[in-house]
């Protein structure tokens, strides 16, 4: 029986590094994880079209670093840094309101003399080769899906882009939903290269995405292959 398993978590320990990194046991292994997730749902609904490709989150005792990789940093730093400082605020407001629901379950962490406001961190990297990242790539589908332009069209130009970006070596593109309006919905893929999906070695970077149309969501899911890493690359 096949079993279908997420490339990223496919290869994490071996070419991969988890994407939040901490230490924690019991409730606060719990309060961490669902933070986490929380920030993150809410960091990539918020930042929709400034082309984030990553989120990475890392905590100390007393810190949470958050780094946020996008091909359009001015976009989210903003002139004078006004739009950073801004966005910090708004997360911190929002680790603050999410402190405040954990501390009503019984139990939580943060009750009482353990809670603590941790300092906040917020680092903008800039992603050189947007071509070459999933994420990037399945936003730029799900724009020009949602300005109405024909989606096969739009499948063959983001894949000739990326293919001529020197780090790609494969890339597969799949539509799922009511393509084009139609009353069914249906399936397409377009496919350049190779996707080598059960070489461990394999940098193959993947991202599912959503294009929010008035007849309802089209599913992405966006495959990039950019060669082999060997465990001397990884030093």
């Amino acid at each position: 029986m096949s079993h279908t398993v997420h490339p990223y978590a496919h290869r994490l320990g071996i070419i991969r590094d988890w994407r939040s990194r901490w230490f924690g046991v019991n409730a606060q292994y719990r309060e961490y994880l669902k933070e986490d997730m929380l920030l993150r749902e809410w960091l990539e609904k918020k930042l929709r079209g400034s082309y984030v490709s990553d989120i990475e989150m890392e905590r100390s005792a007393k810190a949470l670093r958050i780094v946020l990789k996008t091909s359009r940093p001015g976009m989210i730093i903003g002139r004078s840094g006004e739009g950073a400082a801004k966005l910090r605020a708004d997360i911190e407001k929002y680790l603050e309101k999410i402190s405040a629901n954990s501390a009503k379950i019984p139990g939580s962490l943060k009750k009482g003399a353990q809670e603590k406001k941790q300092e906040l961190k917020l680092d903008i990297e800039e992603v050189k080769n947007p071509e070459a990242s999933s994420a990037i790539v399945a936003q730029m589908v799900a724009e020009g899906l949602e300005k109405r332009m024909p989606f096969r069209r739009v499948m063959k130009q983001m894949v000739e882009k990326s293919m001529a970006s020197r780090e790609v070596q494969g890339i597969k593109i799949l539509l799922s939903g009511r393509l084009g309006g139609a009353d069914m919905s249906r399936k397409e893929e377009l496919k350049k290269g190779r996707i080598p999906l059960q070489t461990l070695r394999a940098d193959i970077d993947f991202k599912r995405y959503e294009a929010h149309l008035p007849y309802g969501n089209i599913g992405i899911k966006v495959w990039i292959y950019k060669g082999e890493i060997f465990e001397k690359d990884l030093k």
